[in-house]
């Protein structure tokens, strides 16, 4: 099997960090991946967290793509609900437009967020109501149909318009349905879409998810056959002891998640072994370990075997990476080394 690379991104904030800080790092890591030969960089949407500054995916497409030569950019993903289904394709039809062949629109059903960021989200978000969930599989036929050069027919007042993203498309994006349960499986596999679970973040019922969609696959105009990929953490370095502390702030960004702690911008991995050697509740221990099971991390060789025992297991030709290697007090805040070297040795 000839395995392809991807990269999946949030643009993570440290605690030595701006905005702008994060953002100049997170263009050095598409480069990195552009260069290195990887064949996706998607982008995240998250909201209102101090560590995640991936709020505003065909924003960040468009500057990565801008700063980049090759490489597919695309979401992972667009969260729908979020957003009148209209403004997507129109966001993604110019991107389209505007780097042919190279866009990707991953389409996701969760929130990204807080309650209360999420109903300022819908209540804001261009007549977005409030059965925007229950309206999914609607929502993603209408930005599916409103990027075909074609456009589609609106019926309103009597009257019939066609309603297009944009005037004059030559091409749509690839377009991918995600998600954590098997919901999206189940309507990827009706709509013969291409597929792809959270395996990085649930890190549990992937090969049910998996199995699901490629059973119940309805093939399609867009896409004969399944498709889908892995989507993993890495925290790689030139030995394995150097990865494991490297991983540790991110590691603690996702216990506090797990456990309804506080959220803070990400730590550097001094502060981070601070708080571990200090003592973390036997429990948390326990989700740490059960945590790094799952990830790859590792030195380059264990780590590319893992990787390549991840697709077999699962039947992907592509894993999608996301590095999480974390930064020591005094690394320069616009850059993000340990993340670029994941990608320098796993591409090795």
């Amino acid at each position: 099997m000839s395995l392809a690379l991807s990269v999946l991104d949030l643009v993570p904030v440290r605690s030595d960090q701006s905005t702008g800080d994060a953002l100049a790092a997170t263009l050095d890591l598409a480069r990195t991946a552009d260069r290195l030969g990887y064949r996706r960089f998607w982008l995240a949407e998250h909201h209102n967290m101090p560590a995640v500054a991936a709020t505003n995916p065909p924003v960040l497409i468009g500057l990565v793509a801008s700063a980049t030569e090759r490489i597919r950019v695309g979401s992972g993903g667009v969260m729908l609900p979020n957003h009148a289904p209209l403004v997507v394709a129109e966001q993604f039809a110019l991107l389209e437009a505007a780097f042919p062949g190279r866009i990707d629109l991953g389409i996701g059903r969760a929130p990204g967020t807080d309650p209360v960021t999420s109903w300022a989200l819908r209540h804001g978000a261009g007549g977005v109501s409030d059965e925007a969930v229950t309206h999914f599989p609607e929502y993603v036929d209408n930005v599916l149909a409103m990027m075909e050069p074609a456009g589609v027919g609106l019926a309103l007042r009597g009257a019939q318009h066609v309603l297009r993203a944009t005037p004059a498309a030559r091409s749509v994006p690839q377009i991918w349905l995600l998600g954590s349960s098997d919901y999206s499986a189940r309507l990827a596999a009706a709509k013969g879409m291409p597929y792809v679970f959270a395996h990085h973040f649930s890190g549990s019922g992937t090969a049910e998810a998996l199995e699901l969609y490629r059973s119940t696959f309805q093939p399609s105009d867009r896409l004969a056959e399944p498709r889908t990929f892995l989507t993993v953490n890495a925290s790689v370095a030139d030995t394995t002891e150097q990865a494991q502390r490297l991983a540790l702030p991110q590691l603690l960004q996702m216990l506090a998640l797990r456990t309804g702690q506080p959220l803070v911008a990400q730590r550097t991995v001094e502060d981070a072994e601070t708080i571990v050697d200090a003592g973390l509740p036997e429990a948390h221990e326990s989700l740490i370990d059960a945590m790094r099971r799952r990830w790859v991390i590792g030195d380059a060789e264990s780590a590319r075997s893992r990787v390549s025992e991840l697709a077999a297991s699962y039947g992907v030709d592509e894993v999608m990476v996301n590095p999480v290697g974390g930064a020591l007090r005094g690394t320069d805040p616009r850059t993000s080394p340990a993340r670029e070297r994941t990608l320098e040795l796993l591409a090795a």
